[in-house]
């Protein structure tokens, strides 16, 4: 691993935990003296984060940490589902590869044993991990490189990956009841794909990515599930919220 790299994600990972606060000033001398590494991976590392949206160069110098607010984290999340909905739509229009339809069957039937209730921890935390090769898959199967580069990016935010707000269901029983139709919307829109329905499985996964702005309501409600959402601590809370 690079020195920036591992520069990069050593501060993700603080920024992520709430060891670094929103607006807090990063400057090159004292995050390489936090982290013991030279400040030129540590700038290039800075920069990165930048591009990723976690991190944002101020006036005086250097890079404070950033913070969202509800509607910037609304407008991620309907973007990812814009843009996964065309590439469901590109894989059904293009033919998606027979070997990437039966994975993603797959790994539907694995979320499907990982969510029977009652949900242990471990099985969401498999489920995390199932749901984002899923989605991973569906970009591959459109086949193209352009819309994976944009989906890339989008997702780089943690609130606006597909499992975002997912480990923080485990305290909800209400959000758990939110993976049953998940489950619903990964099985239509591979039958769209596979039946070459492109207008359907666009609207599908459209439709499949306001489930994440459902889940960011109920745990905005209840800050212990809060507490779990990777970078909840960077979420500005609506003053009549």
């Amino acid at each position: 691993m690079s020195q920036t790299l591992s520069a990069q994600l050593r501060l993700r990972d603080l920024i992520l935990s709430g060891e670094l606060s929103p607006g807090e000033r990063l400057s090159e001398p004292s995050v390489a003296e936090r982290l013991g590494a030279s400040r030129t991976p540590v700038r290039a590392a800075l920069v990165r984060l930048a591009e990723e949206g976690l991190v944002e160069a101020i006036p005086s110098g250097g890079f404070a940490v950033k913070s969202f607010a509800e509607e910037e984290i609304h407008d991620a999340i309907g973007l990812r589902g814009t843009l996964e909905g065309h590439a469901a739509r590109l894989a059904a229009e293009r033919g998606a590869p027979g070997a990437a339809l039966a994975e993603m069957k797959r790994l539907i039937a694995r979320m499907d044993e990982a969510t029977q209730p009652p949900i242990s921890e471990s099985g969401f935390t498999d489920y995390v991990a199932l749901n984002a090769h899923f989605h991973e898959l569906l970009v591959e199967a459109a086949g193209s490189a352009v819309v994976a580069r944009q989906i890339g990016r989008v997702v780089a935010l943690p609130f606006a990956s597909p499992s975002g707000f997912v480990l923080a269901q485990a305290a909800l029983p209400a959000a758990q009841r939110v993976l049953t139709v998940a489950q619903e919307h990964h099985r239509a829109v591979v039958e769209a794909i596979e039946r070459r329905e492109g207008m359907r499985a666009e609207a599908l996964m459209r439709e499949h990515a306001q489930l994440a702005r459902r889940n960011l309501e109920l745990v905005l409600r209840d800050q212990a599930s809060l507490r779990l959402v990777p970078g909840g601590a960077l979420i500005r809370r609506r003053s009549w919220a």
